[in-house]
């Protein structure tokens, strides 16, 4: 397998041949706002994750659960226009999820479902596929919970692992549980991703570093702790490096760690750092590479939550693209 950075195609994007697969869900966003008004989008934590990819110009496959419903259809169509490719299977639910989002005066949301999730049958890393991510709901949600684990901890051989657990309180239950089933999945990633109000509530009354550190010490390379408009921090075994965020208006947070998660994993792509022959240089990769990672992830989040909806950056939108 490759796994040096893609060669740019004409149009100043990468060509797109090796891949990232993204594992979970996608589904309609029901959003309710502090006005009172109500609209209805595409949205999901992985579809976002893949979204955000398709955006900066990679191929990302997307293994998710949908219905050929309405619902379905205004998924596919979201997709497509940003070039991602829903894997063989994604299609068979009985019908398309539904979360309802309700934001606060400040644009915070806060989530409601209605939603199944299974697993594609065959869904498997093949050839060329750089990384496997995944998270949020389809990594606790079962039936297709288990299923992902399996997939996680098979594809390790051949892919880098990034992970995302995004909580969702209203279907994680108690956070104790939650928390362990966490951390078999951050135990299986070379790269977490995990926001500052996720660990407020897994580990309530913790400091966020210091449960990030915990998690460094099951195994992954890399842990990186989003704070909002504060910035980023991220932990390798060499050291601990802080990152701040644009100063911007904030219309609504929808999808912003989504997208600084789908800008990672492009910025590692970058670096050649996705693939599993690449573990031993990601656990070795150096500050000022870190560092423009983490800034970049930062930047493109900002724009996300400078607009309404999950509504990512396209590569051309980027003044370091």
């Amino acid at each position: 397998m490759s796994t040096s950075p893609a060669a740019p195609a004409t149009d100043g994007a990468p060509q797109r041949h090796e891949h990232v697969l993204v594992v979970g869900e996608a589904l309609i966003d029901v959003v309710h706002r502090a006005d009172g008004s109500v609209d209805e989008h595409p949205g999901g934590s992985l579809a976002n994750v893949a979204l955000t990819l398709g955006r900066l110009g990679r191929d990302a496959r997307l293994a998710t659960w949908v219905a050929p419903d309405a619902h379905g259809d205004a998924i596919r169509a979201w997709l497509d226009d940003s070039a991602v490719t829903l894997t063989p299977g994604s299609t068979g639910a009985g019908s398309t999820s539904v979360a309802t989002a309700h934001l606060d005066a400040q644009g915070a949301a806060s989530y409601e479902f209605d939603l199944e999730w299974r697993v594609p049958a065959g869904t498997a890393p093949g050839t060329g596929t750089l990384a496997v991510h995944t998270g949020s709901i389809a990594a606790v949600l079962e039936p297709g919970a288990s299923d992902v684990r399996a997939l996680v901890a098979a594809a390790r051989d051949t892919a880098t692992i990034t992970y995302d657990p995004n909580a969702r309180p209203a279907l994680m239950g108690d956070p104790a549980d939650a928390r362990a089933r966490i951390e078999t999945l951050v135990a299986l990633a070379d790269v977490v991703k995990v926001s500052d109000e996720d660990l407020a509530w897994l580990v309530p009354g913790t400091d966020p570093v210091a449960v990030a550190r915990d998690w460094l010490a099951l195994g992954p390379a890399l842990v990186v702790v989003t704070y909002g408009g504060e910035g980023a921090l991220a932990l390798t075994a060499a050291g601990e490096q802080r990152v701040t965020a644009p100063r911007v208006e904030v219309v609504d947070t929808v999808g912003a760690g989504d997208s600084f998660m789908g800008a990672l994993l492009d910025g590692l792509w970058d670096a050649g750092l996705l693939g599993a022959d690449r573990r031993d240089a990601l656990r070795a990769v150096d500050t000022a590479t870190l560092t423009r990672l983490l800034e970049r992830c930062a930047a493109v989040a900002a724009v996300t939550v400078s607009r309404a909806g999950a509504n990512p950056p396209r590569r051309t939108e980027l003044t370091t693209a």
